[in-house]
């Protein structure tokens, strides 16, 4: 994890309410991007609606501006006297991010910029932070489309060099940042994600009950969380699937989405084995639901490619899941010690995985209260802590970097 410098001193004038009881930081308008707010109900939408519970939780003064793109969302933190909503229509998205957004700045009197997702306005009158939450568009780049490559080509790198600083959510995350983008460390910092509560809290059997009933679960299931694409290596998985649950009985629940410009031979995958009766797709599950899945499930597959965080693996862990995952990038650095740690490339491997978790009450055991104990590093309060303290130094330097040329 990067160092982290405190706030500049500012004037003796200045009011302090610093959220962890410490001076140093000028209250703020903070401007936050959420032309993503209801998107699917993927990782990046779970990140963008926790953090910004949790900060504004802190209650340290600071004013927060929410900019939407959708106006049916301006009311949403109405109660909140911290808040000002404002919605920004625009036809495109880069339309929205770099014109609509710099004007909102100079009408809302905003001082600077934070966006939960990667974008940023190139000539916003005020400093920007944004999350990077992964560049698996780098580390392997066939596994985007072309239009979206061209983005990552020409438009990242400038968000990049414009940013006054990038938060990323994992120490891998913050080594390709400056590995890949026109970034130095001074401007990197890592923040991990958090863990909501409802996955640590214990299930009644009424509630598991309701749940198995709503989505006809088994009564013994694997599952496999999040959307499909290629980073997610599902075709490995579903083969490797296939060598240990049909012949113990025990189906694979798949709960998330799917993209299908980029996964239409993977999704077919359980129908060429020969084993489609075998998977169930439920489709995205709200958190409180998911919980129940997590808690009946017998593991959690996740052998991805390429993960920089991995929501799941945290869910799963504070839900008391066993998981199976990648031994590389995100998934080894959050999981290892409390997971069983697997080659994605290797079928054999994901597939000795599985059968290991199935069949050793044991390791099942050591696993769950491994993964137990890891998560609870993981909270939404110090996610949001740390997150402030970022704005803060940005706040009180308020310097604007120059509009970069960027580079790819």
């Amino acid at each position: 994890m990067s160092a982290f410098r405190p706030p500049l001193p500012v004037s003796k004038d200045t009011k302090y309410l610093h959220p962890l009881g410490q001076q140093g930081s000028e209250l703020v308008r903070i401007g936050v991007m959420l032309r993503h707010y209801d998107q699917h109900m993927g990782g990046v939408r779970v990140y963008t609606r926790r953090l910004l519970e949790a900060l504004l939780q802190l209650r340290t003064g600071h004013e927060f501006v929410l900019l939407y793109r959708n106006p049916a969302l301006v009311g949403t933190y109405a109660k909140d006297p911290q808040i000002e909503e404002v919605a920004l229509p625009a036809r495109t998205f880069l339309g929205w991010d770099q014109v609509a957004v710099p004007h909102a700045v100079r009408r809302h009197g905003i001082d600077l910029l934070f966006n939960p997702k990667y974008s940023i306005p190139l000539r916003a009158p005020c400093p920007a932070v944004w999350v990077c939450h992964g560049l698996d568009w780098y580390v392997m780049p066939w596994g985007s489309r072309f239009v979206d490559r061209l983005s990552h080509r020409f438009l990242v790198p400038r968000y990049a060099a414009r940013a006054a600083a990038i938060v990323a959510v994992s120490e891998i995350t913050r080594q390709h940042v400056m590995q890949y983008l026109p970034v130095g460390p001074e401007r990197v910092f890592t923040v991990y994600s958090g863990v909501d509560d409802v996955f640590r809290r214990p299930i009644d059997a009424d509630r598991l009950r309701a749940v198995r009933s709503k989505y006809s679960l088994p009564e013994r299931f694997l599952l496999y969380a999040g959307a499909i694409y290629p980073p997610k290596n599902f075709s490995r998985m579903v083969r490797a699937y296939a060598r240990v649950g049909p012949a113990r009985g025990i189906p694979l629940v798949v709960a998330g989405g799917e993209n299908r410009f980029l996964s239409e031979r993977e999704l077919r995958e359980p129908e060429v084995l020969g084993i489609g009766e075998w998977v169930l797709r439920p489709g995205w599950v709200e958190q409180d639901e998911l919980a129940a899945f997590y808690a009946q499930a017998e593991a959690l597959l996740l052998p991805s490619l390429f993960e920089s965080c991995g929501l799941p693996v945290l869910e799963a862990m504070a839900a008391g899941c066993p998981v199976v995952t990648a031994n590389r990038y995100g998934t080894k650095e959050l999981a290892e010690g409390a997971a069983v740690l697997v080659d994605p490339e290797s079928i054999e491997s994901i597939a000795d995985g599985i059968q290991r978790v199935v069949e050793d009450r044991t390791l099942r055991a050591e696993l769950v209260a491994a993964g137990r104990e890891r998560s609870r590093r993981f909270e939404w309060h110090r996610c949001a802590t740390e997150t402030l303290r970022v704005l803060e130094r940005v706040g009180a330097e308020r310097r604007v970097p120059a509009v970069p040329g960027g580079r790819a």
